[in-house]
């Protein structure tokens, strides 16, 4: 009986070398293939885009860490060039979120549009009968369902992709612990068994933020407004570089109170501060969520969710809208902020979710926010 084929996305870290070895065990013909979403070259020489002492970029390091882990496990690897599409899809949006104030979440993008629509295309051209990764999920009857590795779950960044794209997928470490992924990565002797969780936006990688947006959008910088008060406290490098919540690189001198990020005014170019992370200005009670994509079989009314990845899940209330939903939390969320994903959750089943629209307080549009 033939084999059953199976493309997987092969990023050069440990997690999809381990998922490659996963399928190699239980039958499947694997083959491997490497997107290449971002020109390191486009970048400019002025960010400061990270390269390794050798002077390899990140991105051509992980490419060599793939081409070794295929060759070790015997499976071809082939190589795509999604560029374009990343800059139009993905980084486009990011840079869109960013001037309107708010703070998006492109890795979510880059599952709906790359990772799991040009990715499978290019492996359907391949002969696949499934396409693979290596995600943090579980997928069962259809639906979408956390890792067993809770502390590494990543169905917050699949919640925009669909119920069609997630036909013929399989996450093969979707029940397996972190720390296993690397015991039998090590068993395999693999390259990339010890090596670091990426970080930083998917496929650009780490480096200093602030200096590489400079080269999309120009620093304006500003007033730093304590909101309580008024009082100018300080002076921001660009409304862009910060996020609601955000407490760490305010640089205000003179104070040891904790301060956080709360608002943002894009006419005036301020930013707004609260002191305490249990300000009012902080707390809200709901918000506004747009472009959803509903992974249940039937909308509920009550669930679970959560505002940011890292995140408790919640519970909430919802209201369904023509083609938004309401979403209420009345005991009250901190840092709930615009452009952010609101994902919702039924104990281990991801229903989808959707983009953060705005953020009401007593049933009014903050005008801070």
């Amino acid at each position: 009986m033939k084999k059953k084929k199976v493309v997987i996305g092969m990023s050069g870290g440990v997690d999809s070398s381990v998922a490659a070895i996963i399928l190699q065990q239980q039958g499947y013909e694997v083959i491997g293939l490497f997107m290449r979403n971002w020109d390191s070259l486009a970048d400019g020489e002025f960010d400061g885009a990270p390269t390794t002492e050798e002077g390899i970029c990140p991105q051509e390091v992980d490419y060599n860490d793939a081409k070794k882990v295929c060759e070790k496990l015997n499976i071809p690897l082939y190589r795509k060039d999604f560029v374009k599409e990343y800059w139009d899809y993905v980084f486009t949006y990011f840079l869109e979120e960013l001037k309107n104030g708010r703070t998006p979440n492109p890795d979510i993008m880059c599952n709906k549009y790359i990772k799991f629509d040009m990715f499978a295309k290019e492996a359907w051209k391949l002969g696949a009968d499934y396409i693979a990764t290596g995600h943090y999920a579980r997928l069962e009857n259809g639906k979408l369902l956390k890792a067993s590795d809770k502390n590494k779950d990543q169905t917050y960044f699949l919640s925009q992709v669909s119920k069609e794209q997630f036909k013929n997928v399989l996450f093969p470490i979707g029940d397996m612990l972190k720390p296993d992924v690397r015991k039998i990565a090590l068993e395999y002797n693999l390259i990339t068994a010890n090596k670091k969780d990426s970080t930083g936006i998917c496929f650009i990688g780490e480096r200093n933020f602030t200096n590489f947006l400079k080269n999309y959008l120009p620093n304006q910088p500003g007033n730093i407004v304590n909101i309580d008060t008024n009082e100018v406290i300080g002076k921001h490098i660009g409304l862009m570089n910060y996020t609601i919540g955000q407490r760490r690189g305010l640089n205000i001198g003179g104070t040891d109170e904790r301060m956080f990020v709360v608002g943002k005014d894009l006419a005036k170019n301020i930013l707004y501060i609260c002191i305490g992370e249990d300000n009012d200005y902080l707390i809200t009670d709901s918000c506004l969520v747009d472009n959803i994509n509903y992974l249940g079989e039937n909308r509920v009314s009550k669930c679970m969710a959560k505002f940011r990845y890292r995140q408790e899940d919640i519970p909430v209330e919802l209201e369904w809208l023509d083609n938004e939903v309401l979403v209420k939390y009345p005991q009250g969320q901190k840092a709930v902020t615009p452009g952010q994903a609101c994902v919702f959750y039924d104990g281990d089943i991801c229903l989808g979710g959707g983009i953060i629209k705005e953020v009401r307080k007593n049933n009014k549009k903050l005008w801070y926010l």
